[in-house]
């Protein structure tokens, strides 16, 4: 939009670069050119402006394939007006003198046409493709035809408009038809999964039957191992056992010979004491014999009195040491009677 400010009746334009700007006074042209400033009265001035800047458009509309199924195609076509004489004349790009805006929609027809013709040849293209081939190769086929179309349309050379670019971002089918298209592929995608989880579930089974032959392996390499070690402590301890017995064998030989040896050594000594005390005693026995028989011949020729008193003499000496005597009354009674009885008879006697 042109930017116009007033000054004492007169009005001054500006226009942006991308803006070309045609202005008439009484059917003749005064200025004509992108970017332009200049005054001019209101009363007697037409002006026009014409964008010449690069413009998209967007367009989303439906289509039916062949097999009968509707689809939404967008696509955003890029064009430019390369006359904007030709342009200006053939569309109402005219703007009010006094605010500079378009007293008409000149876009919306320029949309309005481009939308229709490009509209137009995707619909001749996507009749005859059926939905799985328009989903699969519709992009670029419908581009190409409405690039085609559009350059081949002579209604828009005519109105002074270029197309630069065409682009089709999507076709895409109703979402009941999507969904239905997505089944069979998102079946084949889990079946795939599950296929590939199958197989790494019997990877991982097989993996850990190794795993477990391995440890069985392992453990009965042990248990041979630990077998060997149970004969091999076995055979030592019986080794052992046997060099022990040999060992006490020998042991409790010596023992016994070196017994035998002090039993005939005490034995021998029994004897030659036994003989000695024998000897002794047969000795003693002699001597003793021989002293009683030179006691007895001493003795012989002695009276009886004297052997009396010798008897007494001796018996006096084998006596033990008396240091008190206690006479009971009964004990002297008996005493005296026998004194007084052994009295009257040697009186008697006498």
């Amino acid at each position: 939009m042109a930017d116009i400010t007033q000054r004492l009746g007169w009005r001054h334009l500006r226009g942006a670069p991308t803006a070309h700007i045609r202005h008439h006074r009484s059917g003749k042209l005064l200025h004509d050119g992108p970017g332009l400033s200049f005054w001019f009265r209101a009363l007697t001035a037409a002006l026009s402006e014409v964008p010449v800047d690069d413009r998209e458009l967007a367009m989303t509309f439906h289509a039916r394939t062949s097999d009968f199924q509707d689809v939404a195609v967008q696509a955003t076509v890029t064009y430019r007006i390369s006359d904007p004489a030709l342009a200006s004349a053939r569309l109402d790009f005219s703007v009010d003198p006094d605010t500079g805006v378009w007293r008409g929609a000149p876009l919306e027809q320029l949309g309005t046409l481009l939308t229709e013709t490009a509209q137009q040849h995707a619909l001749a293209v996507l009749a005859r493709t059926p939905l799985a081939a328009a989903l699969v190769d519709g992009v670029t086929a419908v581009r190409e035809r409405i690039a085609t179309g559009l350059g081949a349309e002579p209604r828009l050379p005519a109105t002074g408009i270029e197309v630069v670019a065409v682009r089709v971002m999507a076709i895409r089918p109703e979402p009941e038809v999507e969904r239905a298209l997505r089944t069979p592929a998102r079946e084949q995608i889990q079946q795939e999964a599950d296929k590939a989880t199958y197989e790494r579930r019997a990877v991982a089974v097989e993996r850990e039957r190794a795993i477990a032959e391995n440890e069985l392996d392992s453990q009965i390499e042990l248990a041979r191992r630990e077998e060997q070690l149970v004969d091999q402590r076995g055979t030592n301890a019986r080794r052992e056992a046997e060099e022990h017995a040999a060992a006490d064998g020998v042991r409790a030989e010596a023992e016994a010979t070196r017994t035998v040896r002090l039993a005939d050594a005490e034995a021998a000594r029994s004897v030659r004491l036994a003989r000695a005390e024998a000897e002794g005693a047969r000795e003693v026995g002699d001597a003793r014999a021989h002293a009683q028989a030179a006691w007895l011949r001493v003795h012989a020729d002695v009276d009886v009195a004297t052997l009396h008193a010798l008897t007494g003499t001796r018996l006096a000496e084998n006596l033990p040491n008396i240091d008190s005597v206690t006479i009971s009354p009964d004990v002297l009674t008996g005493l005296l009677s026998r004194l007084g009885a052994g009295a009257g008879g040697d009186e008697v006697g006498a």
